[in-house]
């Protein structure tokens, strides 16, 4: 029986795909997708989720390594120390998203929006940023970011 008010649920999916994924996924469901929990298995196991509105999802610690997220929305994404190394986020939305000390070598992040995202230690060496927006950012103590 729910009484009035807010009642938030959680759910939690387990991949054995990536070696390297520490932490469960866990979000709200109230918050997310309806097809959210598809969309990141369906990245996970095939890594690639071209497109997907992947909002508020919590991907911290991930090995993501190589997957193509072109134009996905991931606003307000939890990607903090997640391993993006040769990610394509060409055209994704990463407004006010996490993604301190995420590495990010070698990723395509052209035309990827950061505003107001927290890079906060992250790791962009040898990424392609052009036309990347970084309106307010945090970029203290990033490396390897030449624009």
């Amino acid at each position: 029986m729910l009484a009035s008010g807010l009642s938030i649920c959680y759910y939690k999916t387990e991949t054995t795909q990536a070696a390297n994924l520490k932490s469960l996924q866990t979000t709200t469901i109230a918050q997310a997708n309806p097809n959210q929990n598809e969309l990141i298995n369906r990245l996970l196991s095939t890594r690639e989720c071209q497109g997907c509105d992947l909002r508020d999802v919590d991907l911290e610690k991930a090995d993501l390594n190589g997957v193509d997220l072109s134009n996905a929305i991931l606003i307000d994404a939890d990607l903090d120390q997640a391993n993006l190394s040769n990610a394509n986020l060409s055209g994704a939305n990463l407004t006010d998203a996490d993604l301190e000390k995420a590495n990010l070598t070698g990723a395509n992040l052209t035309g990827a929006n950061f505003t107001k995202a927290d890079l906060e230690g992250a790791n962009l060496t040898n990424a392609d940023v052009t036309n990347a927006e970084f309106t307010d950012a945090d970029l203290e103590g990033v490396t390897g970011l030449s624009r």
